[in-house]
C-alpha cells in the first residue's frame, strides 16, 4: 500500500483526483496530511481541522464490478470500517448518522466524502475522503462535534490509527466485491436513531418521523403519520438532535 504524506495540501481528495489524472495509481493508494486548508464534507460543506491534530486522508479504490446504482454499497462499507476500527480502539457508544457520519454517543467524529468515477454504469475508481477528529479538543462553533481525546482522555499516534483504518477498509471492500447482502443489515443496525421518534427538517418545514433504515439506492426510509414509509435524499431532509 501506497501511502504519500503531505505537509499541507488544500484537499486530499483533489490532490489524489488530480495525480490519477496524470498517471496510473496503485489500488488503495493514500493520501494523508497534516493540515489540510480546504478540507470538503457532503453538500459542499466545509471541514474544520486544526494542523497536526486529527486525520485527514483520501484513500484510492480500484472496482470493476460494482454497478451504478450500487454505489451505495461504497459508503456502507467504508462507514462500518471506520466503526470497527474505532470498536478497536475502544471508542464508545457508536452510531451511523445518514448516510456516512461516525458519531459516539451524538458527537460527531468523523466525515466521509466519497468521489466515484463513473464508466459504462459501472464504478470504475472512487476517492475516499476521510476526515477524523483525532487530538483536537476544541471545535469554535460546532456544539456537535468532538474527538477521540475528547471522549477518552487518551493521545494517538496519527499513524497507528490511520493504519487500523486502513486494514478495515480493506476488509469491508472486500465484501463489498463479492457481493455480500448482509453489509446492508450490519449498517443498519449502527443507524443513528434508528427505530426512534426523531424531528426532521425539510423545505416546507419541520416534521416527525422514525427512522426505519435505508434503500438499496442509499435513501433514507422514514416512518411518518398515518404509518407511511417515505424516501429520502441527502438534499431533501435533516435530521435534527
Amino acid at each position: 500500500m501506497r501511502i504519500i504524506k503531505l505537509n499541507a495540501t488544500d484537499s486530499t481528495n483533489r490532490f489524489l483526483r488530480n495525480l490519477s489524472l496524470e498517471t496510473p495509481v496503485k489500488d488503495f493508494t493514500t493520501v494523508v496530511t497534516s493540515d489540510q486548508t480546504q478540507g470538503r464534507g457532503q453538500m459542499g460543506t466545509s471541514w474544520q481541522s486544526q494542523p497536526s491534530q486529527n486525520l485527514t486522508c483520501s484513500v484510492y479504490k480500484q472496482f470493476g464490478v460494482i454497478r451504478f446504482e450500487d454505489q451505495f454499497k461504497i459508503s456502507m462499507a467504508i462507514s462500518l470500517a471506520i466503526v470497527k476500527a474505532l470498536e478497536r480502539l475502544n471508542i464508545p457508544k457508536l452510531s451511523i448518522k445518514w448516510p456516512n457520519d461516525i458519531l459516539s454517543a451524538n458527537k460527531k467524529v468523523c466525515g466521509v466524502l466519497i468521489e466515484n468515477v463513473i464508466k459504462q454504469n459501472r464504478i470504475e475508481s472512487s476517492i475516499i475522503g476521510i476526515g477524523l477528529n483525532v487530538n483536537q479538543v476544541k471545535f469554535d462553533n460546532l456544539p456537535q462535534a468532538s474527538a477521540l481525546k475528547s471522549i477518552t482522555g487518551v493521545h494517538y499516534n496519527l499513524e497507528e490509527v490511520l493504519q487500523i483504518i486502513l486494514d478495515q477498509i480493506k476488509t469491508e471492500l472486500a465484501f463489498v466485491e463479492k457481493e455480500s447482502s448482509a453489509i446492508k443489515e450490519i449498517y443498519e443496525s449502527y443507524l443513528f436513531r434508528k427505530e426512534k421518534p426523531s424531528t426532521f427538517e425539510k423545505a416546507e418545514g419541520l416534521f416527525s418521523g422514525i427512522i426505519k433504515g435505508v434503500s438499496n439506492e442509499g435513501l433514507l426510509k422514514v416512518m411518518v403519520e398515518d404509518q407511511i414509509l417515505e424516501t429520502f435524499d441527502l438534499k431533501t431532509i435533516k435530521l435534527l438532535y
